[in-house]
């Protein structure tokens, strides 16, 4: 048996494999978050005896290469556990299941690079001492901020995810932002490792960070406790709908209006402003259809405005292009806005490469050939509801999970309004994660966010990041609130500069530490 355990094989691919799948559980819908400091801990042992072994016992092949497969297998197990409800995604057009072993294996595979090679970066300077805990915990959340930002960008996973649970551990965000919270916590679930260092020293840095992550917690206690509720302030009534519908469903748009207009029950006195989930409306054709206008018109009244997706169409010069759009109607089905999305799912909504992936018969995901193109309409949207004048920052879909979207918004807002079709991901852990980036972000802006998701996590989120109402994904039915109307302020220079702040002390650390060997 030992003699298994210290096979290359189970070193470098099956134990790492095992450890990068186990982080999984730290995540929404589990909320493990303990099990990161077995996963991390040991990742760093491993990366260790590697270098040992490769100067020793692994002499016949380069010590990089045993790096670059440790890392790729770590890697491979956080994303291909953490990310197979993709391909759940191609299970409902036969034409796209032939690519559901491709989205499994070489999705993960392509991500696993932002753990192999900052592991090569580190790997010769990985010892048993304090100034590689500093090393490894900066170089992990540099990768977290590349992977959040090239490209597309996919900053979904995030270490700092895994207290989603704790709002308390939170409320900082809003002070320093995501990346530095993500890089606090990585070091934070490292701290085990410490435990079997050499030197006093690492009693120190044991009992700082934990003071560090316990006196966070008391000042978030604090700031949720003590928070300054102005009961005067105006408000606005918000009812979030969920018809917890099927793919399928949404073909017939006559049936899809008919059951979100009895699931939203409108109170024709009451002022009220609905928000449906995305999508609902596969065209924009939805607005000429008898039948629908019938429907709005004598279940809606002028005290009413309504929020969804639909599919719209515009022209240019270049030729029709293709949205995802958030609309605000009224009653008549009149367009008050409208809002395009910015932030598109690769393959979901675009091909990159279409032109190649045409030729050979492959389209995007969701229904239509061409892909959708990139909005450049505003993300805020104003409007003048009961005599107030509000804006609503929208966010379709995906589009919640990044934090520059809220942050370097220009315009102030009162309300995010998130809607989304989780219904892509059944019934698996895809839609639990997806709602956790919402609580983020409601914490950031200090705003309240409304968010409508069919067959997801449907919820009224406090700019604490609480949630106050909420439907389960396959529930149907609705929630609703008065909601006081606050104004965001804009602190994204301060945030980027705090985490490059902490990225440098680190650095700082790092050498100094490293000069004395500690």
């Amino acid at each position: 048996m030992l003699e298994f355990f210290n096979k290359k094989f189970f070193i470098l691919f099956l134990f790492p494999l095992f450890l990068g799948g186990l982080t999984v559980l730290s995540f929404q819908p589990f909320n493990f978050f303990f099990v990161n400091f077995l996963s991390l801990p040991l990742l760093f042992f491993l990366i260790v005896y590697v270098k040992q072994k490769s100067k020793s016992v692994y002499r016949k092949k380069p010590f990089l290469k045993h790096l670059f497969f440790l890392g790729s297998s770590y890697g491979f197990g956080f994303f291909f556990f953490g990310f197979y409800w993709i391909v759940y995604s191609l299970t409902f057009d036969v034409s796209f299941r032939f690519l559901i072993p491709f989205g499994l294996v070489l999705i993960p595979l392509f991500l696993s690079l932002f753990f192999s090679l900052p592991i090569l970066l580190i790997g010769n300077f990985s010892d048993k001492n304090i100034s590689s805990i500093f090393l490894i915990s900066g170089i992990f959340s540099v990768a977290d901020f590349l992977r959040s930002t090239i490209l597309t960008g996919f900053p979904w996973n995030l270490w700092a995810y895994s207290f989603s649970w704790s709002i308390e551990s939170l409320q900082i965000l809003s002070a320093i932002g995501l990346f530095s919270l993500n890089l606090l916590f990585i070091t934070f679930f490292f701290i085990p490792a410490v435990f079997f260092f050499k030197g006093k020293i690492k009693y120190f840095f044991v009992s700082f960070f934990i003071i560090l992550i316990f006196s966070n917690y008391f000042y978030g206690s604090y700031k949720i406790n003590s928070e300054y509720k102005n009961n005067n302030s105006e408000k606005i009534n918000f009812k979030i709908v969920s018809a917890a519908m099927n793919l399928s469903d949404f073909r017939d748009m006559k049936e899809v209006a008919s059951k979100l207009i009895r699931y939203s029950e409108p109170n024709k006195n009451k002022k009220t402003i609905f928000v449906w989930p995305e999508g609902v409306f596969s065209s924009e054709d939805f607005s000429q259809l008898k039948d629908i206008k019938y429907l709005f018109k004598k279940n809606f009244s002028k005290n009413h405005l309504i929020i969804f997706g639909v599919n719209t169409t515009k022209r240019d010069l270049a030729g029709e292009k293709y949205f995802n759009s958030m609309l605000v109607v009224d009653k008549n089905l009149n367009v008050i806005s409208q809002y395009d999305k910015k932030k598109l799912v690769p393959f979901g909504e675009f091909l990159p490469f279409e032109n190649f992936f045409n030729m050979i018969g492959i389209k995007k995901i969701t229904p239509g050939y061409s892909s959708f193109s990139k909005g450049n309409t505003k993300s805020v949207i104003e409007l003048k509801f009961d005599s107030n004048n509000i804006s609503l920052l929208s966010l379709i879909c995906y589009e919640i999970i990044f934090p520059h979207l809220v942050e370097n918004n220009k315009n102030r807002f009162n309300f995010i309004i998130n809607i989304s079709e989780d219904a892509w991901f059944g019934d698996s852990i895809g839609p639990h994660q997806h709602f956790a980036k919402a609580i983020f972000r409601s914490i950031e802006s200090k705003t309240y966010t409304i968010r409508s998701a069919n067959r997801g996590i449907s919820a009224f989120l406090n700019p604490n990041g609480k949630i106050l109402k909420s439907l389960k994904p396959n529930e149907i039915g609705n929630i609703e609130l008065d909601l006081p109307i606050i104004k965001t302020t804009n602190n994204t220079s301060k945030k980027s500069l705090i985490f490059l702040s902490l990225l440098t002390t680190y650095i700082l650390i790092f050498f100094t530490l490293r000069k004395f060997k500690l």
